[in-house]
């Protein structure tokens, strides 16, 4: 199936102010599209990569770490950093149980080192956590997106579905690769899926009418449409799946005027 992806962007901005806007206009799309019952994942790439650099971890064992932590891995994780600098390899290992409610952010203070960057993105999903009108939960685990995100990272989920139903995060790098690095933040939903979440509409039924050469039906039928009425055209040489087309109403002409009226 082809993805057909709707969202939004904000660029130039890297303040966590532009992050709350996109996740404000990601939550009022979502109950646009009548999703009902969001739920916010919110994590912060930020985290891990701020252990990784002060740790010196190398290029390979950072990919490796990454892969365990996105399996929830704890055993093998475990052993990969066993031989890292004490703090650093606790803060690793302790990124799996930092995930709950907001609460989680001062577990998350005393098992993290006390670093600018972690302060920093702490800091960030402290303000996201107050200030979203959604349930929330924080994951310092979530690397979804790691090599295209570079800070805050976001899903909807919704009950009954097992995968998000939005994506979205903070994504400053990117334009380096089109010679023009700046700030950036959106999301992105599966129209497609959001579909399956609107209502059925009630079944309005149609009007029949006749296909002939006159002005002044041609002008009941433009009018009908634009009060958003269904019209239909009754092309000759259909007869037979006349039935088909639902038409509970025709268009009949009534001293001179044409009119809607009920189908026999």
């Amino acid at each position: 199936r082809e993805p057909l992806q709707i969202g939004a962007e904000i660029y130039g901005h890297a303040g966590i102010e532009s992050d709350l806007e996109i996740q404000r206009l990601l939550l009022d799309a979502l109950a646009d599209c009548s999703v009902k019952g969001v739920r916010l994942d919110i994590g912060h790439v930020g985290v891990f990569r701020a252990l990784c650099r002060h740790g010196e971890v190398s290029a390979d064992m950072e990919a490796g770490l990454h892969g365990l932590l996105e399996a929830k891995d704890v055993p093998a994780l475990e052993a990969m950093t066993a031989g890292l600098e004490t703090g650093i390899g606790a803060a690793l290992r302790a990124l799996p149980r930092l995930y709950g409610d907001a609460g989680v952010l001062k577990e998350a203070r005393r098992a993290l080192p006390d670093i600018p960057e972690l302060r920093a993105a702490l800091a960030d999903l402290e303000r996201l956590s107050s200030e979203t009108r959604h349930p929330i939960s924080i994951d310092l685990a979530d690397l979804r997106g790691y090599q295209y995100h570079s800070g805050v990272v976001f899903a909807a989920y919704v009950p009954g579905e097992a995968n998000a139903v939005a994506l979205g995060g903070r994504y400053d790098e990117v334009g380096k690769a089109f010679g023009r690095p700046r700030p950036a933040t959106g999301f992105s939903m599966d129209l497609n899926d959001l579909a399956r979440f609107a209502p059925v509409p009630p079944d309005a039924g149609a009007i029949l009418a006749p296909c002939i050469r006159d002005a002044a039906l041609d002008e009941a039928v433009g009018r009908l449409r634009r009060e958003g009425q269904v019209v239909i055209s009754d092309l000759p040489g259909h007869d037979s799946t006349r039935a088909e087309l639902g038409c509970d109403r025709e268009l009949v002409r009534v001293d001179g005027r044409w009119q809607v009226r009920p189908r026999a």
